[in-house]
């Protein structure tokens, strides 16, 4: 499954961080030189079709990831996978455009192999910079933690474990007896809440983050109000660690902050995005296949009685009913209260049928519901109205799901989730599937989506 992000990472944060802001520019803009640079080096003349690919792939690139933060390993594999991406999506609009002819192929066989091999030396010179920063004692800042439960825990843990930000964890307050502290504080517990202004006057610490649950907040109120007689920096940590995250932001509202725990992450321009991105690649594959489709028309038609496309009732976006299209593949059409799922040899399969599923080209039609705005290319698989009725009773989170337009191929169907759920376990685990999706979504992980979608068709034998 896709890692979530750890606790320290479930809001965006409203300032951009230096860091974030250098990474922003810094792989779009090296991107672009390299092109130029590989231009020059084989002596060809900058010309209209460069100037435009170049404010192209600025456009796909900005804003740059930054991965500053993270292993190094892991940093290769991730520039990897987006650069062969935006490759991709780059040679289909070539190919679609036909202007792929006006570039000089050694300058893009150049520019495809030295691209990300310069964008990992700018991340390990970058996240040496950084360390060589955060090692100096006057960028160091000294943290305590206020509560020692569980969530004074986790987000001690999450200062400790990177310490490239510069900040040194001292220690814990709290009223409660050693006794009934949790083992992992250990012994540095440094006094109890009374103790707490002086302590920072004394020692001189720059930040203290508040765990305490909200049924302390007339001492919270007590604690904010000594604390802020000292210069360190006060941080609340709201305690929604049992709750599923799904695009937590921090937001403005008239100058009252706003905590959203649960939201879309298809707003403003990510929603922009994600549409164009379904509509251009949805036309171009009904055009690409629309030989195939008249085919498998006939193929439908003559295999058994009954119309060539299966309509059905799903929930949507919103939750919304809608009707999904499919190629037939049954000798019967379930849209009832009741709908048996397909399973294995299912008698109800038409030979025909049993072709289509296996290679997934009965969900062709389903690019219509694409182009007319009720499905995405990529998203949480529908499910029937009558099967969603029965789970959203029984597995926590299960609608949320619904807070995007579903897809006709998911983060969970490329993960082995695909085709049957005889048991409330997979269901689960495929519905733990999307809300990760929800949580991680990006461009990026649509086309990585898509590209390992095709290799399951290509090669997966154990669909039905």
């Amino acid at each position: 499954m896709l890692e979530d992000r750890r606790y320290r990472h479930s809001f965006e944060s409203a300032p951009r961080s230096v860091t974030s802001l250098v990474a922003a520019f810094t792989e779009p803009m090296l991107t672009v030189a390299v092109f130029l640079f590989a231009t020059a080096w084989f002596n060809e003349r900058l010309l209209r079709p460069d100037l435009v690919l170049c404010l192209v792939v600025f456009a796909i690139t900005f804003p740059g990831r930054n991965r500053f933060e993270k292993v190094r390993f892991s940093t290769g594999i991730d520039i990897a996978l987006s650069w062969v991406t935006v490759l991709g999506l780059l040679a289909l609009f070539g190919y679609l455009t036909r202007s792929l002819q006006y570039f000089n192929f050694n300058v893009l066989i150049t520019w495809a192999l030295a691209t990300p091999a310069l964008q990992w030396l700018a991340v390990t010179v970058g996240r040496r910079v950084l360390r060589s920063s955060s090692a100096q004692p006057e960028a160091r800042r000294t943290a305590v933690m206020v509560g020692a439960g569980p969530l004074g825990i986790t987000v001690a843990r999450a200062l400790q474990e990177n310490p490239d930000q510069g900040i040194d964890f001292i220690g814990w307050f709290d009223d409660r007896a050693d006794d009934r502290l949790p083992d992992a504080s250990g012994t540095k517990v440094l006094g109890s809440l009374d103790e707490l202004a002086p302590y920072i006057r004394e020692h001189g610490i720059k930040d203290v983050y508040i765990t305490l649950p909200l049924s302390s907040q007339p001492r919270i109120v007590e604690l904010l109000e000594s604390v802020q007689s000292t210069t360190a920096s006060i941080f609340y940590v709201p305690d929604v660690l049992g709750i599923k995250i799904i695009q937590g932001r921090l937001q403005d509202m008239n100058g009252i902050p706003i905590v959203g725990i649960c939201e879309t992450p298809f707003t403003g321009t990510n929603e922009l995005i994600k549409r164009v991105s379904d509509v251009v690649l949805a036309s171009a594959i009904l055009g690409l296949t629309s030989p195939l489709l008249l085919a498998i028309a006939i193929g439908v038609k003559l295999s058994s009685p009954g119309p060539i496309i299966f309509r059905q009732r799903r929930n949507g976006l919103y939750g919304d009913e809608i009707t999904v299209f499919k190629f037939r593949s049954m000798t019967t059409q379930d849209d009832g209260e009741i709908v048996a799922q397909a399973t294995k040899h299912d008698p109800r399969i038409t030979r025909f049928g049993a072709f289509l599923r296996h290679t997934s080209l009965d969900e062709l039609p389903q690019f219509f519901n694409v182009l007319q705005g009720r499905m995405s290319i990529v998203g949480p698989r529908p499910h029937a109205v009558a099967h969603n009725e029965q789970y959203r009773q029984i597995i926590k989170s299960y609608m949320v799901r619904h807070k995007v337009k579903p897809g006709i191929t998911g983060w969970a169907q490329v993960n082995g989730l695909r085709g049957e759920t005889d048991t409330v376990e997979k269901m689960k685990a495929r519905v733990e599937y999307d809300l990760a999706y929800l949580r991680n979504w990006s461009l990026a992980l649509d086309l990585r989506i898509i590209l390992r979608t095709i290799r399951l068709i290509c090669f997966d034998r154990q669909a039905y």
